[in-house]
């Protein structure tokens, strides 16, 4: 029997839409040297290899947010228990939605999502470093 979806991407979107704010490549080229804010890059690791990352941001793949944001898990990172603003991004854009509000939902905040991801970023000429140099 094939399995019934009763909940697509479309809706997951729209539940995280109403709790995460997306910023602009622009408002997010701002801030992204600010020290009350922590960008934090949810691809895979082939992905930052491949195409870089955000300079200065905190790389963490998204299968491992919620061990990395619980306090009382041994894999947490003390990045995220600082009084910042935590600015989530992808590839596009979407599977950085569904994290910052993983993270909200965790009661990690402020939080907001990189509108159209690392991609917009490079169309944006945001600054980029390259993990292979």
């Amino acid at each position: 029997m094939a399995q019934h979806i009763t909940k697509g991407i479309q809706a997951l979107a729209a539940e995280a839409r109403q709790v995460i704010n997306d910023i602009s490549i622009d408002e997010a080229k701002l801030l992204y040297q600010n020290k009350d804010y922590v960008f934090v890059d949810v691809r895979e690791a082939s992905e930052r290899e491949k195409l870089g990352i955000i300079p200065g941001a905190f790389t963490c793949p998204r299968g491992m947010l919620e061990f990395l944001i619980d306090p009382n898990c041994p894999a947490h990172d003390g990045v995220f228990n600082q009084d910042k603003t935590y600015v989530f991004y992808c590839a596009h854009g979407l599977r950085s939605l569904y994290a910052a509000k993983q993270a909200h939902d965790m009661g990690l905040k402020p939080v907001l999502n990189m509108g159209g991801g690392f991609a917009a970023w490079q169309d944006g000429d945001g600054q980029i470093e390259n993990l292979l140099a």
